[in-house]
């Protein structure tokens, strides 16, 4: 079941599923991802500064299973009777920001999930409104995989942690988390890290991949990783960061990104070739899905800097979905905005009307143009989608953008 690729130093396997952690602000999903790895994902400067993941967070682990203790751990030494372990399955950890300003960014990170670690802190009460907006997220993007992680029961008493264990409940009954697992943890003590990895091999299979479906490719970052004054003749170009959905991509294909680029008023694609393909930070002749996939192409690095490509699609020639300005969708709005206490109701569409879409991994403003059974509106920036796709809407409700429902892309 584990892909791996030999390097000079040891052996290291491959993710095969993109797991995500999201959550209210504050409830420890970066603590949970250090002890889960051993990485702490934030390492942007504002993130470090102001103590909140902004961007989303990639870091890897390999699961290992004791067969003598019956138990799995992160480590290939059991740490119960510190003999081997076999090596079960290596996962990638999404880690998305919990702020509800960052709402946006926790929707496109939900494009790149298999599944998904809802985490929530046993010290506050259930729920607080990232937590009911982020489980609402997975259930618009699809997400069906979940497990709810109840972090810090280290700070309550015993009956704290199960009244709280009773909120949960009460909280995901009749949502798209209803029947997940309820995985109490401490992620500064480590305590009951076994049992969650364990219901993470139990309850997140790795998806069915065909590697033979034309491959999607999403784009979460972009880089120029050219230092100040490197000659014109020794400049490499643009590198694409991000997963690899369906399909596979080899060094030497040929690739096309889309939107693209403005050019005066047009969009036009962008066409390249894989100069180089790391996967989860190893070098790789073929890529397939799972985990953080970087791509080195040929084109103009400047064009990469600041994440200027982050929201497009990669994937082969005269097989990529449309490009859209604009888009008309069926649209199906929430009964009140999720996230903000009152109940508020949610008004319909109507011409004029600013909305933010996400769009796979995607973000984009667009303006109403006609309403009704169908929605119609104009973007601010272009999309590339398929026909049928879903799109989550989000607007603004009291300076603050809220997911208000969902469109189908006609």
């Amino acid at each position: 079941m584990i892909n791996f690729a030999q390097t000079k130093e040891t052996k290291k396997y491959l993710p095969e599923v993109n797991i995500g952690l999201v959550g209210h602000v504050d409830h420890g999903k970066t603590s949970m991802t250090q002890i889960l790895t051993g990485k702490w994902t934030d390492t942007h400067s504002e993130e470090i500064k102001r103590g909140i993941t902004i961007r989303l967070g990639y870091a890897d682990a390999t699961f290992y299973y004791c067969e003598k203790c019956k138990s799995y751990t992160n480590a290939a030494k059991c740490n119960k009777c510190f003999e081997d372990a076999k090596p079960s399955r290596a996962v990638s950890f999404i880690d998305a920001p919990g702020h509800e300003t960052l709402m946006a960014t926790v929707l496109s990170g939900a494009s790149l999930m298999d599944g998904a670690l809802l985490i929530i802190s046993a010290d506050e009460k259930c729920p607080r409104p990232q937590t009911a907006e982020h489980l609402k997220a997975l259930d618009v993007v699809g997400i069906n995989k979940i497990i709810i992680v109840q972090n810090k029961v280290d700070l309550v008493s015993e009956d704290q942690a199960i009244a709280h264990y009773k909120q949960i409940k009460d909280f995901v009954k009749g949502t798209v988390a209803e029947n997940a697992p309820i995985i109490p943890v401490s992620a500064i003590s480590g305590a009951n890290i076994d049992v969650l990895i364990e219901a993470i091999e139990k309850n997140i299979v790795t998806p069915k991949r065909d590697l033979k479906k034309t491959p999607r490719f999403y784009v979460a970052r972009s880089f120029d990783i050219n230092k100040p004054g490197t000659p014109i003749n020794d400049l490499r170009g643009s590198v694409v960061g991000g997963s690899l959905t369906q399909g596979s991509i080899k060094t030497g294909d040929e690739l096309e990104i889309r939107p693209g680029v403005k050019v005066e008023e047009k969009w036009v694609p962008l066409t390249t070739k894989t100069i180089e393909t790391i996967r989860s930070g190893q070098r790789v002749k073929q890529a397939e899905p799972g985990g953080l996939l970087a791509i080195q192409t040929d084109i103009d690095p400047a064009l990469s800097r600041g994440d200027g490509l982050v929201g497009n699609i990669v994937g082969f020639k005269d097989k990529m979905p449309p490009t859209f300005e604009e888009l008309k969708l069926d649209v199906t709005m929430f009964d009140h905005v999720i996230g903000v206490s009152g109940n508020q109701k949610i008004n319909p569409m109507k011409a004029g009307d600013v909305v933010m879409l996400t769009v796979a991994i995607a973000k984009t403003v667009g303006v109403v143009v006609s309403s009704g059974k169908k929605v119609q509106l104009k973007l601010k920036l272009p999309v590339c989608a398929d026909k049928g796709e879903r799109v989550a809407l989000s607007m603004q409700v009291g300076g603050r953008w809220h997911l208000v429902g969902y469109g189908i892309i006609n």
